[in-house]
């Protein structure tokens, strides 16, 4: 169902304002020009390689299955590049919701907005990768035109409400989806919005089918070819990478996909996994590596993430 941030007195509860505070802290924090944050961020990132302890293994495990030709040193580089990437996200985060237009419009570099506004009403699914900028990439967009979203609620509800109205700031007549309001996605569509949708996680066996993405069989989605017929819309991809020189981020906006969907949903989703994949060979310390990718797996085969020795 779509909803609208709403505060109420609850959120106020004492329960509450520990998290208040803290959200208080991280917006004083990104005031900080960019090139600090930066900084900070790649300190941050060292810290959390330091003590990512499970979440580090998945990172190491995951780029071990989709990086074999890498050697374990040029891995282990990658992994920590990875978490610098956590780290900045920290702040790419809060830069996203609370910075102004016109310092956005300074980190910002984007191009392919064409494909958007020759849509001529006709609604989009904008077809979202998880890189660790993701909030960036949506509020790239939302500069420039309204569009609604498609993600999961966080489980605090004074988090849930601060994100909501961070994701709506530029876009105050866009609606919020929960990922499984298959529904109000198509209706959306239909009316001719665009709806930002990222379908490069693993969401279980139900409604996936087996496509490879990185050479593995993953657990796709077949939502995008579904979403794209039932609700007649094109499907555009877009990327968005940070700048290696530290002075902001690329957005690209693609041609919406041809033939798509085309009827086979294995086929359609191995297409794709296949472009996500090549824009993160891209920029692939900047994915979400610490997300289990594979962890559903095919009838029969072992776990792919077992600790050694189980």
């Amino acid at each position: 169902m779509a909803t609208k941030p709403k505060a109420s007195l609850a959120l106020f509860h004492p329960r509450h304002w520990l998290t208040w505070v803290l959200i208080g802290l991280w917006w004083l924090l990104v005031q900080l020009p960019y090139p600090v944050l930066c900084k900070i961020g790649a300190g941050l990132g060292n810290l959390l390689y330091r003590i990512g302890g499970s979440r580090r293994r998945i990172v190491e495990r995951n780029l071990e299955l989709c990086f074999p030709e890498l050697s374990a040193c040029d891995r282990e580089d990658l992994v920590k590049k990875n978490f610098t990437s956590y780290g900045m996200a920290i702040f790419e985060v809060p830069i996203a919701w609370w910075w102004s237009d016109k310092r956005l419009d300074r980190i910002f570099h984007t191009k392919g907005l064409e494909h958007l506004h020759n849509l001529n009403g006709q609604g989009a699914l904008l077809m979202a990768s998880h890189f660790t900028h993701l909030e960036l990439g949506g509020q790239a967009i939302a500069r420039h035109m309204s569009i609604d979203l498609m993600y999961r609620q966080h489980n605090s509800p004074v988090y849930e409400f601060v994100q909501s109205r961070g994701r709506m700031v530029r876009s105050p007549d866009s609606q919020v989806f929960g990922r499984h309001d298959v529904r109000g996605v198509t209706k959306a569509l239909l009316r001719g919005r665009i709806v930002w949708y990222a379908p490069d996680q693993d969401h279980g066996p139900r409604q996936s089918v087996f496509a490879p993405f990185f050479g593995i069989p993953a657990a796709t989605v077949t939502a995008t070819a579904g979403f794209a017929r039932i609700g007649k819309a094109k499907v555009i991809p877009f990327t968005h990478s940070r700048r290696k020189d530290g002075r902001g981020y690329d957005i690209e906006i693609y041609p919406p996909l041809a033939d798509f969907p085309s009827g086979d949903d294995l086929a359609d989703a191995a297409r794709v996994n296949a472009l996500i994949e090549s824009f993160v060979r891209q920029q692939p310390d900047q994915y979400l590596w610490a997300h289990r990718r594979f962890k559903t797996r095919p009838s029969g085969e072992a776990s792919l993430y077992l600790k050694p020795g189980e």
